[in-house]
């Protein structure tokens, strides 16, 4: 309807003929964003530029079939565990738990089948001043080896003119862990601007990170500091500017793609501001989560076909995801992911577009 804050139609259907809904809410000024029901992904994020145009600024693919033929993460919500666990394998008061192994040696983003794959359900749609779309979905226990029924509901709410937000809750009948995050791949340019975003202007509010192995674990050893280091974003820089020094840790991560160590304390706060600069768009990520990892997008290869048709390449984007510590489980000095019965799991992080102004 003409002006309403909410829609919802049909993107598609599964292979056994569930249909995949797709819900957008709308802000001001033209911002939107589009929600579908297939790993509660963020398909389409619609934000203003300085010169008042709009772009959506996310990768994805504009039908269904490019998100059910290939398992690319964007956009999506990653669960049970988002990033990786040291050879799939945890121990949960002495009893050992192994993961289905799916990236190397590694459990990464929930398995085999994870979040991002399944088909959740639209609990409630507020068609209100801040329109929102709930989803939910029920793990069963066992699911990808993981203890413990789950249930999660998350909740995309449009919080500002230009600002979605994005809450997730969990609850278990057994202790488990969780961990979830969301996997948008962002370029402020425009998703089919077909530039990369090492021009990009990265800040992360953040003076330590997680140095990794050639697999992506953490090494055993406490948060590094990033000063002096090509990982010091505390101050703004472009993303490219130091991408091919010569660092051990550009090279285990092909670039960048570690977490940085926030200091939370389970409060919303300032985690990383980008800015494009032809677009003059900026976004602000504000989280409650512990860690935020930074991927520029280092394994994009241009087999992708995505909107607009255009082949994604190494560089098209950045991911910045709010999530606990990677490899958590194993090291009792990082934050905990454990999750036991009648105790909440709580993720909330904002997103917040601005312009650049003359």
């Amino acid at each position: 309807m003409a002006g309403s804050k909410t829609e919802k139609d049909i993107f598609g259907r599964l292979p056994d003929g569930r249909k995949v809904e797709r819900i957008v809410l709308r802000g001001e000024g033209g911002f939107e964003a589009r929600i579908i029901t297939f790993g509660a992904v963020i398909q389409a994020l619609i934000a203003p530029d300085a010169g008042g145009s709009h772009d959506d600024v996310v990768l994805g693919h504009d039908a269904f079939a490019g998100y059910l033929a290939e398992r690319k993460f964007f956009g999506a919500t990653v669960g049970r565990y988002a990033n990786r666990i040291a050879q799939g394998q945890f121990s949960l008061d002495g009893e050992t738990v192994q993961l289905p192994v799916n990236n190397g040696p590694n459990a990464l983003h929930g398995g085999l089948d994870g979040f991002d794959r399944k088909l959740w359900e639209i609990a409630e749609i507020d068609g209100g001043a801040e329109p929102a779309v709930t989803l939910s979905y029920v793990s069963p226990h066992g699911e990808e080896n993981y203890p413990g029924r789950l249930d999660v509901r998350l909740t995309y709410r449009v919080t500002g003119p230009t600002e979605l937000s994005l809450t997730m809750e969990a609850r278990t009948d057994r202790l488990t862990i969780v961990n979830l995050t969301n996997h948008s791949f962002f370029n402020l340019e425009g998703a089919t601007s077909g530039t990369p975003i090492l021009d990009h202007k990265l800040t992360v509010a953040a003076g330590h990170f997680l140095a990794i192995d050639p697999t992506a674990i953490p090494l055993p050893e406490p948060p590094r500091s990033v000063a002096g280091t090509p990982f010091d974003f505390r101050e703004p820089w472009s993303v490219g500017e130091r991408i091919r020094e010569s660092d051990q840790q550009l090279r285990n991560g092909r670039g960048y793609d570690h977490t940085y160590c926030l200091a939370r304390d389970g409060k919303l706060a300032l985690a990383a501001r980008l800015e494009a600069p032809r677009s003059g768009r900026i976004m602000e990520l504000l989280t409650d989560q512990p860690g935020l990892q930074v991927y520029s997008g280092n394994y994009l290869d241009g087999t992708i076909s995505g909107k607009g048709g255009k082949l994604y390449r190494q560089s098209d984007a950045m991911c910045l995801e709010p999530h606990i510590w990677p490899d958590a489980p194993n090291r009792p000095d990082f934050p905990s992911p454990r999750l036991a019965p009648g105790e909440v799991y709580r993720h909330h992080t904002v997103y917040r577009f601005a312009v650049r102004r003359p």
